[in-house]
């Protein structure tokens, strides 16, 4: 979506937006720190992001790549900086290639700083001179395709101090093209406001964005001020030279300041706010939540769907995808980034997706062997795995191999019942509970357009021991709306499923729109989530030293127990699911992994080969899937 677009939006419904800018760090540990970092602050809602651009392109790969992962794998609409400093236009060419192909419809069209190597800036032969050549050749070649940012200068740039003579440049770059304005920092609000009068005065009438540097610590603050050549107003100064050595009071202390400033520039009428981050996040939201410009707990968050949407270019119109990634996005992302097409309004012909490899970036388990260790420590025993399963569903673990983040509020429903189910040893992976009919506003299931209804099939993944695995599947057979999935690291899968087509766990119904099935369970994409399930559990066998403790009890769990996904067909049954499970569980939870038959109602049950042919138990650590 086009920037200016959002902004219109913003000015119209008279809330107020804001964006962030990100620079590439310089490793690649740093690298990921900040992909993490931005997937955080998708949740405080920024109307867009911006990624910069290296002097003379010196860092034009890592930026096109944080773009396409912004705009694909985290679903920030994103802005590319683009200069065309010391730029052959091949580079540039190949730059506006790749945001073309990341889904970027925005660029901040730049003419930027000379390397540090240069002391003056050049135009490279058959290159660009000045921003408003780059901004011309944009427009020639893709027309209306990207948005086109441009820069504002209230406090005057290096190069150029003369007000007239950068207000006549501002406004040859709005009408070559340029539909929105991002402005340098600056801490004097007055002079911000009168600049604005100015260019309004000339015929600038685009939206004007103010760039706000909130304040990480005294230093900090006054050598970007110097740098910029900000003007610090005294009373700013007089409330921070007191605490310049007290970096937290620092922070509070500018948070105020710079929120006071937000204030007023919203009190006349600029409706966005663009923070230079500097990659860190604390400050600005500090700033974002002293201007109450955060989502709150209990309020309702606009979601065009139930999981996060990608902004590919190939992907904006995507609206189906498997339940079984449901807590795994950017690995769906990843394993599916090669497919033509994606799912719109029905998932299709499900021998049609060729899920990508498992060694591909973001599908392993994340973390080094020691961070995985002090997280989820050195299990001995079921009890043990048990226990890191319920501490993670009771929030005292942030993130399970197969889940990358907290448990959220979705779950409360069926909460007390997941606990339960790990501490008997049945260990559960995924879940959602059912919902009939809840308005697309609600603060916790709600999701699409408004004035709408959104509906859920109780849904129920979990490991299950080969000891149990018949019995449920049993149990499962007697209830006519029930259907699952089930299959072993290295066996053939069992189902009761019609076909193997999609069956929709999640839709919704809007006014005006067919219904919307978003979510769904089906073979082909089963198989593939069944493979990368056991990989991560693997990978967490790995933390651990070969022949230690931890590491057989994981690995005995992934070689021989049972992945499983039930889903109660029954839209309208609250528990049925957990019924299946009334006096089931895992026997000696204390004690290693067994063969020893599990305790069901107090009595055995019929041994597994009694009940399906497939399910054969033998001398294995719990049995094993003979083919």
């Amino acid at each position: 979506m086009h920037i200016k677009d959002k902004l219109a939006e913003a000015h119209r419904s008279g809330k107020p937006v804001f964006s962030f800018e990100f620079f590439p760090p310089k490793t690649a540990q740093g690298v990921q720190n900040l992909y993490d970092r931005m997937d955080r602050m998708h949740d405080l809602g920024p109307a867009f992001v911006d990624v910069t651009w290296g002097a003379g392109g010196s860092s034009s790969q890592l930026t096109c790549e944080m773009v396409h992962v912004a705009q694909t794998v985290h679903g920030l609409e994103t802005c590319m900086h683009l200069t065309c400093t010391d730029m052959a236009k091949e580079k540039v060419d190949h730059a506006l290639e790749e945001a073309h192909k990341a889904g970027c419809t925005n660029i901040l069209a730049l003419r930027g700083d000379p390397p540090r190597d240069n002391q003056k800036w050049q135009a490279v032969e058959g290159g660009f001179r000045y921003a408003l050549d780059l901004i011309k050749y944009i427009k020639e070649k893709y027309n209306n395709h990207f948005d086109i940012g441009v820069a504002g200068y209230p406090e005057g740039c290096d190069d150029e101090q003369d007000p007239d003579v950068l207000m006549s440049h501002l406004k040859q770059k709005v009408d070559a093209g340029g539909t929105f304005i991002v402005t340098q920092m600056f801490y004097d609000v007055d002079n911000f406001l009168a600049w604005v009068d100015k260019c309004r005065a000339n015929g600038i009438t685009v939206p004007i964005v103010p760039g706000i540097m909130p304040i990480h610590t005294h230093a900090a603050f006054l050598r970007r001020a110097n740098f910029s050549n900000c003007k610090i107003p005294q009373h700013w100064t007089d409330a921070l030279e007191p605490v310049k050595n007290d970096d937290a009071e620092v922070r509070e202390v500018g948070k105020g300041l710079v929120a006071e400033m937000c204030r007023k520039m919203i009190s006349h009428g600029i409706m966005a706010l663009h923070f230079y981050t500097m990659n860190l996040a604390q400050s600005t939201k500090m700033v974002l939540d002293e201007l109450g410009m955060i989502p709150k707990e209990g309020t309702p968050t606009k979601k065009p769907l139930p999981w996060r949407q990608s902004l590919g270019l190939s992907r904006r119109e995507e609206d189906v995808r498997p339940v079984f990634w449901k807590n795994r996005h950017k690995s769906y992302v990843a394993r599916t980034q090669d497919w033509d097409e994606f799912p719109n309004g029905r998932w299709g012909d499900s021998r049609s997706p060729a899920f990508g490899e498992l060694d591909a970036y973001n599908i392993g388990l994340k973390g080094t062997n020691e961070q995985n260790i002090k997280l989820w420590g050195k299990p001995e025993s079921l009890r043990d795995i048990a226990d890191i399963f319920t501490r993670f569903l009771e929030g005292e673990l942030k993130s399970l191999p197969w889940s990358e983040a907290p448990v959220t509020d979705e779950a409360a429903p069926i909460k007390n019942d997941l606990v339960d189910l790990n501490r008997r040893g049945l260990l559960t992976i995924t879940s959602q509970p059912s919902v009939n009919g809840v308005k697309s506003s609600d603060v916790v299931h709600g999701w699409g357009p408004p004035g709408g209804y959104v509906y859920q099939k109780a849904y129920l993944e979990l490991l299950v021991s080969p000891l149990l695995i018949a019995e449920l599947i049993e149990r499962i057979d007697r209830q006519e709306s029930m259907t699952f999935y089930a299959v072993a690291k290295d066996g053939e899968l069992q189902t009761n499923a019609p076909s193997d087509g999609p069956n929709a766990v999640t839709w919704g119904v809007f006014p005006g729109k067919e219904i919307v099935q978003p979510t769904i369970v089906e073979t082909i994409s089963f198989l593939a989530w069944k493979d990368e399930a056991f990989r991560l559990g693997t990978d967490w066998a790995n933390c651990h030293p070969a022949g230690s403790a931890s590491r057989q009890l994981i690995e005995g769990i992934m070689n021989n127990w049972y992945l499983i996904n039930i889903v109660d067909n029954d839209f309208h049954s609250t528990r049925g699911i957990f019924e299946l499970f009334e006096g089931l569980q895992v026997q000696n939870l204390n004690g290693p992994l067994s063969n020893s038959q599990p305790v069901v109602n107090g009595h055995n049950p019929r041994p597994v080969a009694e009940l399906n042919g497939t399910y054969q138990a033998n001398g294995n650590v719990h049995g094993e899937v003979l083919n």
